[in-house]
């Protein structure tokens, strides 16, 4: 599946930015979703996760009670709902598609087959 993300650019502190990722090919509805962020010298950190059919989600501890994570298998889209984005929210944020199916959301970056190419989101003053 191939991906492509967008929605990324810059918010003040405080605002809110929602991420979108289109993917192709008609098994999407099969696929785990996740979104990942990485910034510059650091790690690539787990941020969201739902399940093929949207009944599970999963979220990393820093953004848990901010951020949303859904989908439209429909549009073949996943969305990433940002609120009260914090200056250590900037990152550029990558989509990826978990081919296995899990029936709940995976966190870990090596369970994810398909990346898409980032979006920068950056929150300054």
């Amino acid at each position: 599946v191939q991906l492509q993300a967008s929605g990324g650019g810059s918010v003040l502190p405080g605002g809110s930015l929602r991420l979108s990722c289109v993917a192709s090919g008609r098994r999407f509805s099969s696929y785990g979703m996740g979104w990942f962020r990485q910034t510059p010298g650091k790690e690539r950190e787990f941020v969201a996760a739902i399940n093929w059919n949207g009944a599970a989600t999963n979220y990393g501890g820093s953004v848990k009670g901010r951020f949303t994570i859904s989908r439209d298998n429909l549009q073949n889209t996943v969305f990433l709902q940002m609120n009260s984005l914090k200056a250590e929210d900037t990152a550029v944020y990558y989509c990826a598609a978990d081919g296995q199916r899990p029936t709940l959301p995976r966190t870990a970056e090596s369970q994810y087959d398909s990346w898409g190419q980032g979006t920068l989101v950056t929150v300054s003053s």
